[in-house]
């Protein structure tokens, strides 16, 4: 996962039902490792020096011509251009099309008002940057599992991802990436638990 040249420089867990942040640098990498299989991680990235930059799943889609992410593929922004780069990838199943859960998903789906949501999480975890005030974008839902079926509709299902997976992205702008535990617990997106995610940074080559 990590080469003998490259040094982590910092890791972070990140426990169930809640978000964390990270500064990299260009060059640098990030690995997010899910250390009890089953777990999706909404992952968020802007520009350090433009909050009004941010990757984007739709402008992804269109400039990949595409709703699958490959490794080598770029995470585009809003203005078109990678901010990172999808170097690493264990799974080869994860989702940049449905939306972060958030306070309605809950309330409007499930009948509850106080359950721990994606939007909230990273909003929450976004403040370490003095982001909090800016539009929480639509996420990359790292491991998660949807298929089209033959009727063009979505079907979600559990992760593929086993304990030990990982996924690797590497920084082409100073950029400030958030990721979530995934904290739905009430459909087979997480195998109907949350666990923890790991992240790790690693030195510029």
């Amino acid at each position: 996962m990590v080469s003998s040249q490259q040094k982590v420089r910092e890791e972070i867990l990140i426990p169930p039902y809640e978000g964390r942040s990270a500064l990299l640098k260009p060059g640098e990498e990030l690995i997010i490792i899910d250390l009890d299989g089953k777990q999706v991680g909404d992952f968020v990235c802007f520009n350090r020096h433009d909050a009004k930059e941010f990757v984007s799943p739709v402008h992804m889609r269109a400039s990949l011509s595409s709703i699958r992410l490959k490794i080598g593929d770029g995470l585009y922004s809003n203005k078109r251009r990678p901010l990172m780069t999808f170097t690493g990838d264990t799974v080869g199943k994860h989702d940049f099309f449905f939306p972060a859960c958030d306070y309605y998903r809950y309330k409007v789906d499930y009948g509850s008002e106080d359950h721990p949501n994606c939007h909230d999480n990273l909003k929450n975890a976004l403040k370490d940057y003095g982001l909090e005030n800016e539009p929480v974008p639509d996420p990359i839902n790292l491991f998660m599992n949807n298929v089209l079926n033959e009727a063009g509709d979505y079907e979600i299902n559990e992760p593929l991802s086993k304990p030990g997976d990982y996924v690797r992205l590497k920084a082409l702008e100073e950029v400030v990436i958030a990721c979530s535990t995934c904290s739905q617990d009430m459909a087979p997106v997480n195998g109907w638990k949350v666990t923890s995610l790991k992240m790790q940074i690693l030195e510029a080559d």
